[in-house]
């Protein structure tokens, strides 16, 4: 199935965002929830599931048994989506059909510009607005584009800098290389990622990115960016070892409120 994604400077913005320290409304309502716990997947959950995590499987089930009651109705069962979408963590975004034009235009007002090859919002953070999108193997114009899970909350991205500079990588690096059994769940981060970005490729219906193009944040071998594995993480819970230890030392980022808001909140 080909998805919507976004052009570079495509679209209209139906509602004016622009960068904030505060939000109300719907989005500032999940301020209590923590990423770092664990999250729940509507559409699929990694088989490296996030160790001591809320988790839990799919709200869906496997179809109703012989002699069980009718399921809920329909507004019961929008209520009981709504409530799995929402763990301890933020959320992890189902696939949708198309990208909701809010979301784009909040992550325009993340980053400054319109986002590019946007396929769907991969991870919300508590306040409700997206903090990971996903982005086409390759951007409108054909250029390759290797980092599929792209990090957009800039309070987070602020937070992770700080990590940075305190020097984690470093550490990480070392313990790599003096620890077979870190190395392997790593590499297969890296795999994950590899086999993630083929499929996002194929179902856009675009040329995958040449054999041997690199993942993100360094994988396998180095440590080279916090970000893009926090946003991998993020993305698919429990599926990057470092990029679950540097998420648990973040702060609560999204405890001031929205990093975005609209034209009316900010009034």
């Amino acid at each position: 199935m080909v998805r919507d994604t976004v052009a570079v400077g495509g679209g209209r913005r139906p509602a004016a965002l622009t960068a904030a320290g505060v939000s109300g409304g719907e989005h500032a309502r999940q301020g209590s929830q923590d990423p770092r716990v664990g999250t729940q997947m509507i559409e699929e959950r990694s088989p490296r599931a996030a160790s001591g995590g809320s988790g839990g499987s799919s709200p869906q089930g496997d179809g109703a048994m012989a002699g069980e009651p009718e399921g809920p109705s329909p507004q019961e069962a929008a209520a009981d989506a709504a409530d799995a979408r929402v763990s301890g963590t933020g959320t992890v975004s189902e696939m949708p059909a198309k990208i909701d034009a809010d979301d784009v235009a909040a992550v325009a007002a993340q980053l400054g510009r319109e986002p590019r090859g946007m396929r769907r919002v991969a991870h919300r953070c508590p306040c409700g607005r997206p903090d990971v999108v996903e982005t086409a193997p390759r951007l409108p114009d054909g250029t390759p584009f290797p980092t599929l899970f792209y990090l957009t909350c800039p309070k987070a991205a602020s937070a992770i800098g700080t990590l940075e500079g305190g020097g984690m990588m470093r550490e990480m690096q070392a313990r790599l290389a003096d620890d077979p059994s870190l190395k392997a769940r790593y590499t297969a981060a890296h795999e994950d990622y590899l086999r993630r970005r083929g499929d996002a490729a194929r179902e856009d219906g675009i040329e995958p990115l040449p054999e041997g193009m690199q993942s993100a944040g360094g994988m396998p071998g180095r440590v080279k960016c916090l970000h893009a594995l926090i946003a991998h993480e993020l993305a698919v819970p429990g599926s990057n070892p470092f990029g679950r230890e540097a998420l648990e030392a973040l702060p609560d980022w999204w405890r001031s409120g929205s990093c975005v808001r609209t034209a009316e909140e900010a009034q």
